[in-house]
């Protein structure tokens, strides 16, 4: 065992709190309907609407995860009249899904 080496990489980790909050961040990658859903708002704005018609799944199971997704910090909302616009959060959410799907597409 290297005691240095094991002192500069513990001086090194983030604080207990912030890794919990990045493992939160791929918890919320870890579904494949919630996946769908950034990937289609990686390419645009759309609504509850768009996104149950893009997915072929009700309403009220899109805006569950749409739910999900803004309580993480993953998706924002703008309104228009009635109507609510959803895209993602900001450009890192936008790099993280395509740095994971270069990975997934590496051979």
């Amino acid at each position: 065992m290297n005691e240095h080496l094991l002192e500069e990489v513990r001086g090194k980790m983030p604080m207990e709190d912030d890794l919990f909050e990045v493992a939160e961040l791929f918890k919320a990658f870890g579904d494949l309907t919630r996946v769908k859903i950034i990937c289609a708002l990686s390419k645009s704005e759309l609504c509850v609407s768009d996104l149950t018609e893009l997915l072929e799944m009700n309403q009220p199971a899109v805006s569950h995860q749409l739910r999900f997704l803004k309580q993480s910090r993953l998706v924002k909302t703008r309104r228009d009249g009635k109507v609510r616009f959803y895209s993602l959060a900001d450009e890192h959410i936008q790099e993280i899904f395509k740095v994971a799907f270069e990975h997934v597409l590496e051979e």
